[in-house]
């Protein structure tokens, strides 16, 4: 038992000491090239402009409704039975959704639409888009008088409170 000891003991000092010869070879590299700068960029992150607000928005025509001018929205869907969430990129693309159809979500709630229903699947919501990335939406593409109505108050007091601000940065134009 102790002649095992004794052996970890060695091996972990020669480990420490081999790790300390070559953190000392590592620092005498010569690191002059590193300043060099590429004459080639390719930026491997496509929402770094959204994030700068540098990126275009698309526009669309005067005349098309809802507004294309956005990079996320966040739309509210309600039927009789559920309540379905959405972001969507401009392009129509669905980026996050969470819905009271999930099992996960669904088994918690009394009922799977109403008030309470909305008012957790915002947090489920805004949950969801932190974790993707998404800090911003735009809300304001719902339909005007239906922005009156309790359950779409709770879900965006909802949304807010779990982190995400509902409306976009303006956009710099540089």
């Amino acid at each position: 038992d102790q002649h095992l000891y004794l052996t970890w003991e060695c091996c972990s000092w020669f480990l420490v000491q081999f790790t300390f010869t070559s953190l000392k070879t590592e620092t005498e590299v010569d690191t002059r090239e590193n300043d060099v700068v590429a004459s080639d960029f390719t930026n491997r992150n496509p929402r770094n402009l959204e994030q700068l607000a540098l990126a275009r928005k698309e526009r669309g025509w005067k005349t098309t409704w809802p507004k294309r001018e956005f990079w996320h929205r966040l739309r509210l869907e309600r039927t009789q039975h559920y309540v379905e969430a959405f972001v969507e990129r401009c392009n129509g693309d669905v980026v996050v959704s969470a819905s009271t159809r999930e099992w996960a979500i669904k088994r918690h709630l009394y009922s799977p639409k109403g008030v309470t229903a909305c008012k957790n699947l915002g947090r489920v919501m805004a949950q969801r888009c932190l974790e993707a990335g998404i800090n911003f939406v735009n809300f304001k593409a719902v339909i005007p008088w239906e922005r009156r109505c309790d359950s779409i108050q709770e879900f965006e007091k909802a949304m807010k409170e779990g982190g995400v601000v509902l409306q976009e940065p303006r956009r710099i134009y540089l």
